[in-house]
């Protein structure tokens, strides 16, 4: 899930989701890679390179 100022903007199963609810939320140039490297993101379990299958 992912949260933004304690909104939840959603699910992201990929990092180019995860990229796409920050350019959302107007970090408008944060990519996948930027996404792995930013102190602004806290990683639960395993980390960037894990993730879920899609529902």
């Amino acid at each position: 899930m992912s949260r933004f100022d304690d909104e939840t903007l959603g699910t992201a199963y990929s990092l180019h989701d995860l990229s796409v609810f920050l350019q959302r939320a107007g970090l408008e140039d944060m990519d996948e890679v930027d996404v792995i490297d930013s102190p602004l993101i806290e990683w639960h379990g395993r980390g960037p390179e894990v993730w879920l299958a899609t529902p």
